[in-house]
């Protein structure tokens, strides 16, 4: 006997009363208005953090990484930490544009755009710090494939030079996949700008977009394409990144669950992020219609199952370590539950493991507050997470007698810092000049755009006020 269920319809991308050229004008307008007082004070402060990091690096570069805490047994301390970290943080941006663009999910059209440009800004934070950590940085083209006067070729058989070309081509691919969603948007802007100066610089970067078919044909394809190549990079990037600790035969570094494990524990970070980073903006813009709390809820649960997936890992590192029965295994993962760096290792597992179990509940996945709270709080796990992998594993390596405590210094902390100033500067520069939403993606996605949606006459008139959707029986 068949069971007759009600037809409950997806929530709108889009609450309230909007039509096209509403949604061109909220979005739009943040860009067109004079500049809030309030933008140049915070931008300010990130020029200044930015200033932190540019003394950091010059002091660094004039006196060498004699400055940061390494010692002879942890050569790899906040700057590595720091790198994988930033790089995770990047990851959702390429997620939610192209992963979610390929299997058509709609709701991805509210956030997608400045999630790109985190992974963008991000990016370029992770890629100061390999870059800064060689010590000799004013050799550092050694590592890039070109000939030179002493005819000395990258070793190609370093997981550290595959960073490279894997850091690289993703910011590449990334920034193209953003400028070309941008390019609807730049016209747009174009054609509503006041100023000359605007109508030429945002004409330039419009790369004469018309609207005309043509151009939405190729538009589209494009879009396509850049999603496709995108897509295995979100895969590809921090397994590589993984590999700068998984081909080595360091205790607690030498498994095969890196790949994957880095892969979730990078979109797990990710996500949170961009929840932060999208609760403030939805907040001081006035964007809530646009950046709903359905849009909160999904990605809360993307939120919930990668952090349950990282904590499995967690679990099979330990399962692992005693199926082997390597005693270096054994021991180093006893340790970091137990040894001097327990503090960094449960602060970690609370973090990363329980505080995402509360999304089970659905009155909290949708409550703004806590969202914010929690997604903080994901991210200083991973920050921990990171510091838990690589400080534990070499501070106690296989000869007891070299074992040492890592303590930072003032200038891996400022260092640090300073690329949050880094971070903030561009994310402000775009927040200012450049639609923080995808609006011509956005209109796309919306009842409007569906021309089964109006009747004889021309006139809007949604589906179900024409036909009623039946009951389906299952």
């Amino acid at each position: 006997m068949s069971k007759t269920y009600e037809y409950v319809p997806e929530p709108a991308l889009v609450k309230g009363n909007h039509d096209f050229g509403s949604i061109t004008r909220l979005v739009t307008d943040i860009n067109l208005r004079p500049t809030p007082k309030a933008w140049y004070i915070v931008f300010g402060i990130s020029n200044l953090l930015l200033f932190v990091l540019l003394a950091s690096i010059g002091y660094l570069i004039w006196q060498g990484t004699g400055i940061w805490g390494l010692n002879s047994t942890v050569n790899w301390g906040w700057a590595i930490i720091n790198f994988v970290w930033w790089v995770g943080i990047g990851h959702a941006g390429t997620l939610i544009s192209a992963i979610l663009f390929l299997f058509r999910q709609n709701w991805r059209t509210a956030i997608n755009r400045f999630a790109e440009a985190m992974t963008i800004f991000a990016v370029m934070c992770a890629g100061i710090f390999p870059a800064i950590h060689v010590g000799r940085i004013w050799v550092i083209y050694w590592v890039f494939p070109v000939p030179n006067s002493m005819a000395m070729w990258p070793n190609f058989n370093s997981p550290l030079l595959w960073d490279v070309f894997a850091i690289s081509t993703y910011l590449t691919v990334s920034f193209l996949f953003w400028y070309v969603g941008l390019v609807p948007d730049f016209a747009t802007l174009r054609d509503r700008i006041k100023s000359k100066f605007g109508k030429i610089a945002y004409g330039i970067a419009a790369l004469g977009w018309r609207g005309s078919n043509r151009h939405w044909w190729n538009y589209e394809k494009a879009y396509m394409i850049l999603a496709g190549l995108a897509t295995p990079l979100v895969l590809s990037v921090h397994t590589i990144v993984s590999f700068d600790f998984a081909v080595s035969v360091i205790p607690g570094w030498h498994t095969t669950i890196f790949p994957p494990y880095f892969v979730a524990g990078a979109v797990f970070s990710g996500f949170a992020m961009v929840l932060t980073l999208m609760i403030i903006v939805r907040k001081i813009y006035g964007l809530e219609e646009i950046m709903t709390d359905d849009h909160i809820e999904k990605m809360n649960i993307i939120i919930l199952v990668t952090g349950s997936m990282v904590g499995f890992a967690y679990l099979m590192e330990f399962f692992i370590a005693w199926y082997g029965q390597v005693e270096y295994e054994k021991a180093i993962f006893i340790l970091r539950a137990t040894g001097p760096y327990a503090w960094a290792y449960w602060i970690m597992i609370t973090c990363n493991v329980l505080s995402p179990q509360f999304f089970w509940s659905k009155k909290l996945r949708r409550h703004v507050g806590f969202t914010f709270f929690i997604s903080i709080v994901v991210n200083i796990g991973m920050w921990f997470e990171r510091f838990v992998i690589t400080v534990t594993s070499l501070s106690t390596d296989f000869l007891p007698s070299s074992w040492g405590y890592y303590s930072p210094t003032m200038w891996d902390m400022l260092t640090y810092l300073g690329t949050f100033g880094l971070f903030g500067t561009f994310f402000l520069l775009f927040l200012r000049f450049l639609p923080m939403i995808a609006v011509a993606e956005l209109k796309g996605a919306m009842p409007q755009a569906d021309p089964h949606n109006y009747n004889d006459e021309g006139e809007y008139a949604p589906h179900e006020e024409i036909i009623p959707e039946p009951k389906r029986s299952y």
